[in-house]
């Protein structure tokens, strides 16, 4: 059998004509027919019905073309990683991170990286923490940055920085004179709070829990700039990151002493699974960026 063979068949299965997979392939039809009559003949099978000017995968073809599909995608693989070694100054590095860290830090590092690696593409996604964390099992990206992940055994994760988690009010609340609150205290004022299938939802969850309080929810939101808006709106208080890159213009900033109110952010990957160049020298970068930072 040759390569081509492979290349032709699964084009076929996909067009489902051999005239439309020609004209893709770029030869003749008879040419295309021959082909993909010594593959049958080879394999001793057939592995179209012929429907008029079309066919379909019989049960042998849809066999067939499911290991085809994984052995080109497996020679392509091959192909990229070498491409990649051959120029290590290029590449492309796919990165997922939770909706607050889209704001400073991975501007920031993406900037300071790039000032060394130009030709470096990124490709970003921003999404919740349980996705971003199925999109890396499933190979769709390289690193993601979030919370400490929960029951995700294949999932390697290191820790980068900590947040402070602190109460804003708007200034003309009461509060908003105090340096320092305990959650507590605050069992009877309105939260404006974070969904619960958003990492930091669950996180104030947790701490509402250790404080021995339910919280008065009057909004759930996902986005740190809505609940920010909204406490500025006199609809509520909230918890959110500390976060230097947010204007908090009308609101007041209060340390809550206790419970301990704070975020574990680091980086994740998947241990042993290939990294191209130029996603193990940003993976080094980041290391080293926050090593210098403790």
């Amino acid at each position: 059998m040759e390569w081509t063979q492979f290349q032709y068949f699964q084009v076929v299965a996909q067009l489902q004509h051999f005239t439309k997979s020609a004209e893709a392939l770029n030869i003749s039809q008879p040419a295309l027919s021959r082909s993909i009559a010594r593959l049958e003949e080879e394999l001793g099978v057939p592995l179209f019905e012929r429907q008029g000017r079309t066919v379909v995968l019989n049960s042998y073809g849809r066999i067939f073309l499911n290991r085809v599909n994984r052995a080109i995608l497996e020679i392509t693989l091959g192909q990229q990683e070498i491409e990649d070694l051959i120029d290590p100054f290029q590449g492309s590095v796919s990165l997922g991170f939770i909706h607050s860290q889209g704001s400073n830090l991975v501007p920031d590092l993406l900037g300071a990286f790039r000032k060394n690696f130009p030709e470096v593409r990124f490709m970003l996604y921003q999404n919740l923490t349980s996705q971003i964390l199925d999109q890396l099992e499933a190979g769709d990206i390289d690193f993601c940055f979030c919370a400490r992940p929960i029951a995700r055994e294949n999932v390697h994760w290191i820790r980068l920085f900590t947040e402070e988690i602190i109460l804003i009010v708007p200034c003309e609340h009461p509060l908003a004179q105090r340096k320092t609150v305990q959650l507590a205290e605050l069992a009877e004022e309105l939260f404006i709070a974070f969904k619960k299938d958003v990492s930091l939802g669950e996180i104030i969850d947790r701490l509402f829990q250790e404080a021995g309080i339910t919280p008065k929810v009057t909004f759930e939101g996902e986005e740190i700039g809505t609940i920010m808006g909204l406490v500025a709106a006199k609809l509520g208080i909230a918890l959110i990151p500390k976060i230097k890159a947010f204007d908090m213009s009308g609101l007041s900033q209060v340390h809550v002493s206790a419970p301990l109110c704070q975020r574990v952010i680091g980086m994740a990957w998947i241990e042993g699974r290939y990294l191209s160049p130029a996603a193990k020298r940003f993976k080094e970068f980041v290391m080293e960026h926050f090593l210098r930072e403790k």
